[in-house]
């Protein structure tokens, strides 16, 4: 039996990243094999590419650039690690996938759908994950932490993508929505403005026939 496929997607900021890795943790605890992964990056060639990508000294890139890097991670990362984990039964946790090239570089860029659908079945062949947690809250909130002096304090800082103007978030995040509204049997909305303890508690719930499957 193949592994499930399970995508944490979100705007910068959202705490996706956090939560994946706590979720991961809930796995190993229940003694089940899980891989925690993330795009771009991944592998050690979608690492390269995702210092590339994200690094703030290449001040505007073009859209259609962006998603050309994104895929051949992503590629390589199926290649690699995805496909490999689910045909042994492992379950993948990934922080993010081609929902998040549809929506930001598809409505934050204004790269064409179909374009972006073109590379998609020559890298992926359509590949879409078996379920997606969606970590939804106000662009403004958003753009606050994504832009906060606690993250750029960390050490990768406030990144190309973190830096982007609200009319950027507000883009994706109607993308994301868009996305969910139409595949509502494969999105979990999480909403995320709250407290930690809150959002955990949702992104447990969304989990929990996974979780008991690995018990």
């Amino acid at each position: 039996m193949k592994g499930q496929f399970v995508t944490f997607e979100g705007l910068d900021g959202s705490g996706k990243s956090t939560h994946l890795q706590t979720a991961g943790g809930w796995f190993r605890d229940a003694g089940c094999e899980v891989v925690v992964t993330r795009e771009p990056g991944g592998t050690p060639l979608g690492r390269a590419i995702r210092g590339v990508f994200l690094d703030t000294q290449w001040e505007r890139v073009d859209g259609r650039v962006e998603t050309l890097l994104i895929f051949a991670s992503r590629r390589q990362h199926l290649c690699e690690i995805i496909e490999p984990a689910l045909d042994t039964g492992r379950h993948v946790l990934c922080d993010r996938f081609t929902d998040s090239t549809l929506v930001y570089q598809g409505l934050g860029r204004g790269v064409d759908r179909g374009v972006i659908e073109q590379i998609d079945q020559l890298a992926t062949g359509g590949r879409r994950p078996d379920r997606t947690l969606l970590f939804d809250l106000p662009p403004e909130l958003a753009q606050s932490r994504g832009q906060s002096l606690k993250r750029a304090a960390e050490p990768n800082g406030i990144d190309r993508l973190d830096s982007e103007d609200l009319a950027f978030y507000e883009r994706v995040r109607d993308g994301y929505l868009e996305l969910a509204a139409a595949e509502p049997e494969r999105f979990a909305i999480i909403d995320s403005s709250g407290e930690i303890a809150d959002t955990e508690r949702q992104v447990r719930q969304a989990l929990a026939d996974l979780l008991a499957g690995a018990a």
